[in-house]
């Protein structure tokens, strides 16, 4: 037995079945550097996923290793009962590129947190449990993440403790409007909506929307459809919030948050994964008069440590200071094109999607619109053995996710494209 399946034999004697490994072999990440990461048996990858869109800049940026390691040699914890120096100039720096005015920002630990922090928020400003959620959508895995989520695959209990309701427009490439152009789509989309509150929902406390599905298999709805939804949520009050757990911080390329790209401004934003670059840093940016309307106690014992706080503050100077957002336009945009271009001729590709450094290729059986998942195993599998590393998502889990950090290169797009498009060749042959 090698090591890599020696640790995976300890895993699943110790940790929950339910906890999913890539490959039919999982392999063991034992460090990374730049773009590229090594597993244990020395084995090197271009990393095209970043722990699931999570290490934003590189691995082991020294910028962000420095101020982990500073940090660490003065205190690791305090929580929010004391002051932090960290948190509140971390605190700043958001925002001051929010978006939001008169920002206020509170941190978690995770994306889940920031969306059950949210949740809170709006539902308490709103006193409804009545939620409006997208098809398609995933938001988290605590018991109010999970039961907003409109993707059976990730929709672990049908119990809830809200009342939600799902609007059409998060998947443009599945689904009744499939066919439609840009303006008739939002158009439809928001006839749905508006059916949708005609059935009782006109007191939702909020609709939750990634602007571009993330779990859902990197689905992009139309520039616009979420200010036009905003302009029918406002006449009833429901607030707004942009999960840019997945989207922001720049990664789309044409924005630094993915709600820009709707002419409206959300209510509510939160936040995490790429921020802290894999430390664990999650959070939620409101309008003061939301964020200060909770009236019991509150605090946070991890949210905002010193550490966190420090590692993410030199992350999001880097990619300001290195214009990240400009990169991920330039590369991201080269690589969807060139992607189209070569899978063009690959029966097995129905669609290549996406923004920036945040693209979604999805295999479907050729000559129909049939999810093909085992192709998007089998392309999943070729791609490591070719010293690539790429993610896989979708309702169908037929769709490749490609994130990689913000400053890939041109040359280490190339490489990548290369590899992937081998990956695609013989997934293709061998799942028709």
């Amino acid at each position: 037995m090698g090591a890599h399946a020696e640790l995976y034999a300890r895993r699943q004697a110790v940790l929950p079945s339910w906890l999913s490994a890539y490959y039919a072999e999982p392999i063991e990440l034992d460090r990374g550097e730049g773009r590229h990461v090594y597993d244990s048996q020395g084995n090197r990858y271009l990393d095209f996923f970043g722990g699931i869109l999570t290490t934003m800049t590189a691995h082991a940026l020294p910028e962000v290793t420095k101020a982990v390691t500073e940090q660490a040699g003065k205190i690791l914890h305090t929580s929010t009962v004391y002051l932090s120096r960290p948190m509140v100039e971390l605190a700043e720096q958001i925002a001051a590129v929010s978006g939001i005015p008169d920002a206020r920002v509170f941190f978690t630990a995770s994306g889940t947190e920031a969306n059950d922090a949210a949740l809170l928020l709006a539902t308490g400003v709103r006193r409804s449990n009545q939620v409006l959620a997208m098809r398609n959508s995933y938001h988290g895995r605590s018991f109010s993440a999970v039961s907003i989520t409109g993707n059976s695959g990730w929709s672990t209990t049908s119990l809830s403790p809200f009342q939600v309701s799902y609007v059409h427009g998060g998947n443009r490439f599945r689904g009744p409007f499939r066919e439609f152009t840009d303006a008739e789509y939002i158009n439809a989309c928001v006839e749905d909506l508006r059916d949708v509150l005609d059935q009782g929902d006109k007191n939702a406390a909020a609709l939750i929307a990634e602007p571009i599905q993330g779990v859902g298999g990197f689905s992009v709805p139309p520039d616009g459809l979420y200010g036009a939804f905003k302009e029918v949520l406002d006449e009833h009050g429901i607030l707004w919030i942009a999960d840019e757990v997945q989207t922001g911080w720049g990664r789309t390329g044409e924005n630094f948050w993915g709600w820009q790209a709707h002419g409206a401004t959300p209510d509510i934003v939160t936040f995490a994964k790429g921020i802290g670059n894999g430390m664990s840093i999650g959070g939620v940016i409101a309008r003061a008069e939301i964020m200060n309307t909770l009236r019991a106690n509150s605090l946070s014992t991890f949210g905002g440590s010193p550490i966190t706080m420090a590692a993410g503050l030199a992350n999001l100077r880097y990619a300001l200071d290195n214009n990240l957002q400009a990169n991920a336009l330039e590369v991201g945009g080269w690589l969807k094109q060139e992607l189209s271009s070569a899978t063009a001729l690959l029966p097995v590709v129905g669609d290549v999607r996406g923004k920036g450094l945040m693209l979604g290729v999805e295999l479907v059986r050729p000559g129909t619109l049939d999810p093909n998942p085992a192709a998007a195993t089998a392309t999943l599998e070729a791609a490591r053995a070719g010293g690539l590393l790429i993610g896989k998502g979708g309702l169908h889990n037929n769709v490749l996710r490609l994130a990689p950090p913000l400053s890939l290169t041109r040359a280490e797009a190339e490489e990548g494209l290369r590899v992937l498009r081998h990956a695609l060749t013989v997934a293709g042959e061998e799942n028709p």
